[in-house]
């Protein structure tokens, strides 16, 4: 098999939750401790990051990530899930797994992990895990692919733990209040390893502080610590940050809730030196300045053209749309359209219910199973007052949002993941077109 072919026979083998949600989740480690045996634990080889959280963990990441590359260790990074291709989501140094690797890994391991079954995620982070050994890493940052207390990546035992915060997503699998939401992310603290939390609230807080408490954690929460001091947009529409760690750090990522975020990152940073990491004041403001080229980020609050303004988001939760509804009603602009789409195991009503009625909508859905139909989703929106068309796939909907739009009007394309890395891949193909 070739590449292509390989990966194909990876989503047909495996259930990949982008596209069939519910029944993708595999609760339990056991296929994850299985594969971990067979491939004699290759996340023992090197040291590990682990970061969780309901938002922000993607930004979290990828920024840390790049400040361990500026600071010269050997930087591993596995997220999920991908936008374009499906090598997004191992990296080492930046750069997306080798295609030859993943066609070598299926090819020699396939008539072991073929009658265990495993999902998706199972498979690919023993992937990610072998690969970082093989490129022998100094360190990886590993993302939560759901929850905590049960996610494959949960056998690693790292130098430090994040979780940014807790809001509502994946309620069918993580229970239906903050404080059991909170409870199985939690699940990533580990024996006598420091935990830094991003956000807290007086219903998980205490969660966290018991688990903590079990498991002999040293526990910061970031919210007690706030580093950052001031924080002004440039006219570029990125941050310059004030903070008590570090004086004029210019921010790359531009969403207003990179400021949380940010704090977070340093209050890891600062854990992290105590720890031993040699990082210094440079290696910060490389990466904060440098974390899309650094690492491949894509998608936050990411600007695509101007006149009219395009941007997108992956926000697709009640406390992501939060922050994006109330960033586009700070913003200038002459009209507002928003192409949107979701996915169908979301609070699709909550959030819904946050976007703002003087926009026009260009309902759409996305090119996975698991998108509400376009026709759906403008029935909803209209029975919360918002008015517009349904298009077929994200391609017409920003056409006629272009059509659509003056040159002082904004656009703002989101609502899910997999809507964003539509538009993505549509503009790679114009990029490409145009070299």
């Amino acid at each position: 098999m070739n590449y292509q072919e390989t990966i194909e026979y990876l989503y047909n083998i495996t259930p990949l939750f982008q596209n069939v949600g519910k029944a993708a989740y595999k609760e339990g480690l056991d296929n994850t401790l299985k594969l971990d045996a067979f491939f004699e634990h290759p996340h023992k080889k090197f040291k590990t990051i682990h970061i969780a959280g309901t938002n922000g963990k993607g930004s979290c990441s990828h920024t840390i990530a790049a400040i361990l590359q500026s600071a010269g260790y050997k930087t591993g990074l596995y997220t999920s899930p991908h936008l374009v291709d499906f090598s997004e989501r191992i990296r080492v140094n930046g750069n997306p797994i080798e295609k030859d690797f993943v066609v070598k890994f299926v090819e020699e391991n396939k008539h072991f992990f073929e009658p265990l079954h495993p999902s998706f995620f199972e498979l690919t982070t023993s992937m990610a895990f072998l690969y970082f050994a093989h490129k022998e890493v100094d360190v990886a940052v590993i993302e939560v692919g759901l929850g905590g207390r049960l996610d494959c990546t949960n056998v690693i035992h790292p130098d430090l733990s994040i979780i940014t915060n807790i809001s509502f997503d994946h309620t069918q699998f993580l229970g239906h209040t903050l404080s059991a939401i909170a409870s199985e992310k939690a699940g990533i603290i580990k024996e006598n390893t420091p935990v830094i939390i991003g956000e807290y609230n007086s219903e998980t807080r205490e969660v966290f502080e018991n688990k903590a408490r079990q498991m002999n954690a040293n526990i910061i929460f970031a919210e007690d610590s706030k580093l950052i001091t001031e924080a002004v947009h440039t006219d570029d529409g990125h941050f310059i940050y004030q903070s008590s760690l570090i004086n004029n750090l210019y921010g790359e990522l531009c969403g207003n809730y990179q400021l949380k975020n940010t704090n977070t990152i340093l209050n890891s940073i600062i854990r992290l030196k105590d720890l031993g990491y040699k990082i210094n004041e440079q290696n910060i403001r490389e990466g904060f300045k440098n974390v899309c080229q650094l690492t491949g980020l894509m998608g936050r609050w990411q600007k695509l053209e101007d006149n009219p303004t395009i941007i997108c988001d992956t926000g697709h939760n009640i406390g992501g749309i939060g922050y994006i509804t109330e960033q586009l009603s700070k913003m200038k602009y002459d009209k507002l359209h928003i192409v949107i789409g979701m996915v169908n195991d979301k609070d699709i009503n909550g959030v819904i219910s946050l976007l703002p009625e003087n926009a026009v909508y260009y309902f759409t859905q996305a090119s996975v199973k698991r998108a509400l139909p376009a026709e759906e989703i403008k029935k909803i929106g209209n029975s919360h007052g918002l008015k517009g068309e349904a298009y077929k796939n994200v391609k017409e909907a920003l056409y006629a949002a272009k059509q659509n739009a003056s040159e002082k009007d904004m656009i703002f394309v989101g609502g899910s993941t997999f809507i964003v890395a539509d538009l993505i891949v549509l503009y790679s193909i114009k990029t490409t077109i145009n070299q």
